[in-house]
C-alpha cells in the first residue's frame, strides 16, 4: 500500500509528489497518457508565466536553477520594448509596464529577492519535476488511466486499466475533466463560458493580412505570437467548443477571417485545440481520504497563465500537511486548513478571470470598460495594483496572529554568512528564525526534533523583526518585532507542527 496515489502527472501532480516524497511518504502517480510531451506543451503554446509564489516555491526546493528557458526567453505573447516602459504583464490584454510599478508599496519584499515573474515552458517544467520525483523514489505509471475508486476508513482502492492499487490517500490532479472529482461526488459550481478560444498552428497563405500581437476587433480577438501561431477568441458562448465538432482548416479559416475582418487563407492546419472561459470550482477540496488540486479543483480561462500557478500553489500547500497527517504528526485540523486556505485563493483567481473576460468582449459596454481600465493601468498606483495581483505578490492566508507578516510568504532574508532562507528550505522543514539569539526559542525548536530547524544570526535586512516561525511551505505563522515571547512562539508551533 502506498501512502498516496496521485492521478495525473502534470506539473501539479509531479510537484505534489515531490513534496510528499521529500517528507518521507511513498507515492504512486497514475497518468493516462504515454507521452507527456504533447504538441500543445511545446513552444510557443507551452510558454507560461510563473508568478512570484511559484518562483519562490521552486526556489525553496532548489528547483528554480534547473529551469533554463526563462534565462534567455522573452514572452512571444508580448509586443514589449526595452527600457523603462518595457511591458511587464497584462490584464485582459491591456499591458502594464515596469517603469510604472512602485515596488516600495510591497513592504515585505526584499531587494534581491527572487524575480516577481519569469517565463517558463510546460515541457521543461514537467521534465524537471519528473526528474526530481524519480530521484525521490516516486513511482510513475504512464499509459494507465484511473477509471474508478472506492474509499474506506483507512484507505482508498483505485482501479486503473486491469490493475488495482491501494493507498492511504488519493489526490486528483487529473485536470479539468477530472475522473477523481466526478467519481468522488464533488460539486463543481460556477459560471458558463462567453467564448470559444482556439490555439492554432497553421500554414497561412497570406500572413501579411494579419497584424502581429494581440488585436481586438468588432467580432472578437486574435493574437499572432509568431507567424502561423494563433490564439483566437470567438464570443459564441462556447458553442463550438461544446459542440464536439472537428476542428477543420475550413472552420479555423472561417472563424479567423471573421474575427480579423480579412480574407486570410489557411493552407494547412498542424495543431488546433479549443478551450473556453468556463469558470468552476469544487465547493470543497476534500471528501474523506480523497483530495483535489490544480485544474481538478478549479477551472477558468487560461488568461495570463494563472491556472498553472494556482495549481502549483495547491501542491505546495497540501504536500507538507498531508505528509504530517500520514506520519501522525499533524495537529488537529491541519489537513482541513488546505481547503480553508486554498479555496478562497482559487475563488479570487476565478473572479479575476471573469473580470478579464468581461472587458474583452466586442460589445460597446466591454470596450468602454476596457478603456477605463487602460487609463487606470497607466497610473503608478494602477500599474502597481495590477502587477501585484497578476504576480501573486499579495497572496495571503488568514492565519490570525498580531503581526502583519503572518500569513504571507517569508521574505528571503540573507544571513551574514550569505546563505538565504530560501536556500535553507530545500529540505522542506519548518524554520524558527531567531535574529536575537534567544535560548528559549532554541529550546522550543529542539522539542520538535527534525521538524523545525532553528536558525540564529543577524540578516542584512531584518525589517525590524526579531524572530519568525516559518511553515514548510514558506508561509509565516508567527513573527515579532519585540523581545520574543517564548509562550507565543510555542502556541504558534503547536498550532502548525
Amino acid at each position: 500500500m502506498k501512502d498516496v496515489i496521485i492521478s495525473g502527472a502534470g506539473p501539479v501532480g509531479l510537484f505534489l509528489a515531490c513534496e510528499l516524497a521529500l517528507a518521507g511518504c511513498s507515492v504512486l502517480i497514475l497518468e493516462k497518457t504515454e507521452n507527456p510531451l504533447s504538441p500543445l506543451k511545446q513552444l510557443p503554446f507551452g510558454i507560461r508565466g510563473l508568478s512570484a509564489p511559484t518562483i519562490e516555491a521552486l526556489y525553496r526546493r532548489g528547483l528554480l536553477e534547473e529551469l533554463e528557458i526563462h534565462k534567455h526567453l522573452k514572452s512571444p505573447h508580448s509586443n514589449a520594448v526595452q527600457g523603462p516602459r518595457r511591458q511587464a504583464g497584462h490584464f485582459a490584454g491591456i499591458p502594464f509596464h515596469d517603469g510604472d510599478i512602485d515596488t516600495s508599496q510591497w513592504r515585505y519584499r526584499l531587494a534581491g529577492s527572487t524575480k516577481t515573474s519569469i517565463i517558463s515552458e510546460m515541457a521543461e517544467l514537467e521534465t524537471v519535476l519528473g526528474s526530481r520525483a524519480a530521484a525521490l523514489g516516486v513511482a510513475i505509471r504512464r499509459g494507465l488511466a484511473l477509471s474508478g475508486f472506492y474509499q474506506t476508513g483507512d484507505g482508498v482502492t483505485v482501479q486503473a486499466g486491469d490493475e488495482t492499487f491501494t493507498g492511504r490517500w488519493l489526490v486528483g490532479c487529473d485536470g479539468s475533466r477530472s475522473v477523481v472529482r466526478k467519481a468522488g461526488g464533488f460539486e463543481f459550481a460556477g459560471t458558463e463560458p462567453k467564448f470559444t478560444g482556439y490555439s492554432v498552428k497553421a500554414d497561412i497563405d497570406n500572413p501579411e493580412k494579419l497584424l502581429p500581437g494581440r488585436n481586438f476587433t468588432s467580432t472578437g480577438m486574435y493574437l499572432q505570437s509568431q507567424p502561423g501561431y494563433l490564439i483566437i477568441q470567438d464570443f459564441d458562448g462556447g458553442a463550438f467548443h461544446h459542440s464536439g465538432a472537428p476542428i477543420t482548416p475550413e472552420h479555423v479559416e472561417q472563424v479567423l477571417s471573421r474575427i480579423s475582418n480579412t480574407d486570410v487563407t489557411i493552407g494547412a492546419l498542424h495543431v488546433a485545440t479549443t478551450w473556453t472561459d468556463r469558470a468552476r470550482q469544487a465547493t470543497t477540496y476534500r471528501n474523506g481520504r480523497v483530495l483535489l488540486a490544480g485544474d481538478a479543483a478549479h477551472i477558468h480561462a487560461p488568461l495570463g497563465g494563472q491556472g498553472l500557478n494556482l495549481g502549483l500553489g495547491d501542491a505546495m500547500n497540501l504536500g507538507w500537511k498531508l505528509a504530517a497527517t500520514i506520519h501522525k504528526k499533524a495537529p488537529e485540523g491541519l489537513l482541513d486548513s488546505y481547503n480553508t486556505e486554498r479555496h478562497p485563493v482559487g475563488a479570487q483567481v476565478l473572479d479575476w478571470s471573469r473580470a478579464q473576460v468581461a472587458i474583452m468582449g466586442p460589445e460597446p459596454h466591454a470596450r468602454a470598460l476596457s478603456s477605463i481600465i487602460r487609463d487606470l493601468m497607466d497610473t503608478r498606483d494602477g500599474a502597481t495594483y495590477f502587477a501585484g495581483r497578476v504576480w501573486g505578490i499579495h497572496t495571503h492566508y488568514h492565519l490570525g496572529g498580531g503581526h502583519p507578516l503572518v500569513g504571507y510568504g517569508v521574505p528571503d532574508f540573507e544571513l551574514q554568512e550569505g546563505v538565504t532562507i530560501g536556500e535553507l528550505m530545500h529540505d522542506g522543514l519548518g524554520i524558527l528564525l531567531d535574529f536575537v539569539g534567544n535560548s528559549s526559542l532554541k529550546q522550543l525548536a529542539g522539542e520538535y526534533g527534525n521538524r523545525i530547524k532553528y536558525v540564529s544570526g543577524q540578516a542584512k535586512e531584518q525589517l525590524g523583526l526579531t524572530a519568525v516561525l516559518i511553515r514548510p511551505d514558506g508561509f509565516v505563522v508567527w513573527a515579532t518585532e519585540q523581545d520574543p515571547d517564548p509562550g507565543e512562539a510555542k502556541k504558534a508551533a503547536a498550532a502548525w507542527f
